[in-house]
């Protein structure tokens, strides 16, 4: 199961649809549904806490846009083989660690607080479970 809820963390992560200005605005993304609200409310709490500059919304809106394009197609609502889930979590470590070498060292400790706090969510159940 926590491998289950670490695969949706980074799925939702690698998936984000609105740029990590919305995120950040804490809005959600009306025509893209619930999955893109729940990946608009993750990227909003790594970035709870960080005033991101304008060139650091797009770098990191092009790291997101890079590895959405990389990741295998899924079948919704089959789960993936170990091979590409592994491949997955591989993908989204990769990712963080982008997004976070585009951050200031202040903003580093933040994001890295935050992540940390996601992951603790997701380990026992998420928040309000």
């Amino acid at each position: 199961m926590k491998m289950l809820r670490i695969t949706a963390l980074g799925a939702a992560l690698l998936f984000a649809a609105a740029p990590v200005a919305h995120a950040q605005a804490g809005q959600s993304g009306g025509e893209n549904g619930g999955a893109a609200r729940g990946a608009n409310r993750m990227m909003a709490m790594l970035f709870k806490g960080i005033d991101l500059t304008d060139a650091q919304k797009a770098q990191i809106q092009k790291i997101q846009d890079d590895y959405r394009a990389k990741m295998p197609a899924r079948t919704p609502g089959q789960a993936p083989d170990p091979a590409e889930r592994q491949q997955r979590r591989e993908a989204m470590q990769k990712e963080q660690q982008d997004i976070r070498n585009v951050l200031t060292a202040d903003q580093q400790k933040i994001y890295d607080k935050n992540l940390e706090d996601m992951r603790s969510n997701m380990r026992r159940g998420g928040p309000g479970r």
